[in-house]
């Protein structure tokens, strides 16, 4: 076998060397920042197997996966003057290598420091604004929007690009908690005590309005069994009149049989009458007309 010579070994180190120091990867999870004697060349690299020119070139990477901004919970005042402790994040990943390197050296927790005072800056300032009544309620909402713009255009002129800015809890002191709560409790008690007053005073206008439209409704229903019971006696009279003008003699021998069964319905009925009277005048045509 023959020995290798020492050329041999001298070329065998510096290809070692050169595969060492001339290829590098890139991630999928990276992105990287190619140097050239301390200038930046490129920055433009997708994932897969790259050259360089050994002790010219040399390469930085950063990590491109979203990074969490989450610091303790800070205390921050109302409008009211009033502390309030508020737990926040931010979502954030690099956008551009190069603006990234150049402001913050690609480091996360100098990225981080700044977006911390960005993010401090517009809690104070948006909760400064409102009261706690509006923070706890309803704003917070409208708090994490405009914060994510806000630090959307700072994080710009970072090289990253915030995803989303949360607020994860809102608490009072307990000094100043019991105290908020029960004006809370006090306002919608009066808030449930106005509605109460309003839907009795509109029962109180229903329920009139119907005694009113009950008694028209009555008042019409009388009036017009009225005009029924007025034309039905005009109508009977009318007939009644029709029937005497009709047989004079026999109308008058019709009621004198009416008012005989009405007088004589018992037995132990007893009217006392002169035997001449008119009442019994029929009684006395038939007595003659059966002789």
């Amino acid at each position: 076998m023959n020995r290798l010579t020492p050329v041999g070994i001298v070329l065998i180190v510096l290809v070692a060397v050169g595969i060492t120091f001339g290829t590098f990867t890139v991630k999928e999870t990276e992105k990287a920042l190619k140097f050239r004697l301390g200038e930046v060349v490129r920055t433009d690299f997708t994932p897969g197997l790259y050259f360089q020119v050994p002790f010219v070139n040399n390469v930085r990477k950063v990590d491109a996966r979203v990074q969490t901004l989450d610091e303790s919970p800070q205390r921050f005042l109302t409008s009211e003057q009033k502390n309030v402790i508020v737990d926040a994040f931010v979502k954030w990943r690099v956008e551009d290598v190069e603006q990234y390197y150049v402001t913050v050296g690609a480091d996360p927790r100098r990225a981080n420091l700044r977006l911390s005072e960005i993010i401090r800056d517009g809690l104070r300032n948006e909760f400064g604004k409102r009261t706690v009544q509006e923070v706890i309620s309803g704003d917070r909402a409208e708090i994490m929007d405009i914060l994510t713009e806000q630090a959307g255009l700072a994080g710009n002129s970072l090289g990253i690009s915030i995803l989303d800015v949360r607020i994860q809890r809102v608490d009072l002191p307990e000094g100043v908690s019991e105290s908020v709560f029960n004006r809370m409790i006090a306002a919608r008690e009066q808030v449930a005590r106005q509605f109460r007053a309003e839907g009795q005073e509109q029962g109180e206008r229903i329920r009139s309005a119907a005694d009113r439209r009950r008694t028209e409704i009555i008042a019409e229903a009388r009036r017009e069994a009225e005009e029924i019971r007025g034309q039905a006696d005009a109508e009977a009279t009318a007939i009644y009149a029709d029937a005497y003008d009709a047989d004079r003699e026999f109308y008058r021998f019709y009621r004198s049989l009416r008012a005989y069964e009405q007088t004589f319905k018992s037995e132990n009925d007893m009217l006392v009458l002169s035997p001449d009277s008119d009442f019994f005048r029929y009684f006395d045509e038939i007595e003659s007309l059966t002789r």
